[in-house]
């Protein structure tokens, strides 16, 4: 009789660890968490999601915008050059056709077609760097930002992830609530976002840390110094849980720092 209480008590006991552990509660190793799991925020109202060579988003009707595009990028992909830009704007045929944004919605509106994953990022492929020219990936973006403090943080990204050896990355628009609505476009409306998060992490082991970034969308002079934050006050003003696979308490820990110091 011993024997049998002691092992339902072994039985329940394991499938308890389980369903914690697929909770994600008490997830310490992360060397089992795919690179989905680990780059894709959890928030509410999720629209589309769409997966692509090299990354994945989640694509809002509303705005005709992404609401975050995630992926994850390595020294290797980093030191691969297999192709050339080739910048190939169009429609995204994974969406439904009223929000199929085209290139020519963003002609003489005064904003850039600005790239969340960055053709520089998907050079390691023919097929990724194609399919970051998806409109689904693109943003109106002020060209001061775009091609100055902005491109500023994607080189920056770009280093790290040789410096890490891979970097988990989420970036996407923000809509201030209160704040009067811009829209541009020509055959759809697309909402002019009032600034930009970027979130990333590295798990180097001993290593791990995590940033945020948030960038009005002004021409503004904005250095990395000035746009950092922590992910903690990213997960404020977006209303999305970044990173939710990591275990409690390091993701604790790691979302409360922001010092720009540890990543240079």
């Amino acid at each position: 009789m011993n024997r049998l209480f002691t092992a339902i008590l072994l039985a329940v006991g394991i499938v308890a660890a389980y369903l914690l552990n697929r909770s994600g509660n008490l997830l310490t190793d992360t060397s089992s968490v795919t690179h989905e799991d680990m780059e894709i925020p959890a928030i509410p109202d999720e629209g589309i999601v769409v997966h692509h060579t090299g990354y994945t988003l989640a694509y809002s009707t509303v705005t005709n915008c992404p609401q975050w595009v995630a992926w994850a990028l390595t020294r290797e992909e980093t030191e691969t050059k297999a192709t050339e830009r080739k910048d190939d704007f169009r429609a995204d045929p994974n969406l439904p056709h009223l929000n199929q944004v085209e290139s020519n919605d963003y002609r003489k509106s005064g904003y850039d077609r600005g790239h969340m994953c960055p053709a520089a990022d998907m050079k390691w492929s023919t097929e990724a760097m194609s399919d970051c020219f998806y409109m689904s990936n693109i943003c109106p973006q002020v060209p001061a930002l775009n091609q100055k403090w902005w491109e500023h943080l994607e080189r920056a990204c770009r280093r790290w992830a040789s410096q890490e050896g891979e970097i988990f990355i989420c970036c996407g628009p923000v809509f201030e609530k209160g704040k009067q609505k811009r829209y541009i476009g020509n055959e759809h409306q697309i909402r002019v976002p009032d600034a930009f998060f970027k979130v990333i992490l590295s798990l180097q082991p001993h290593n791990e840390k995590a940033i945020a970034f948030i960038y009005r969308n002004t021409a503004d002079r904005q250095t990395m110094e000035e746009a950092a934050v922590t992910v903690d006050q990213a997960e404020a003003l977006t209303g999305y849980d970044f990173f939710p696979a990591l275990e409690d308490e390091l993701e604790a820990r790691l979302e409360a720092s922001a010092d720009l110091r540890a990543w240079n």
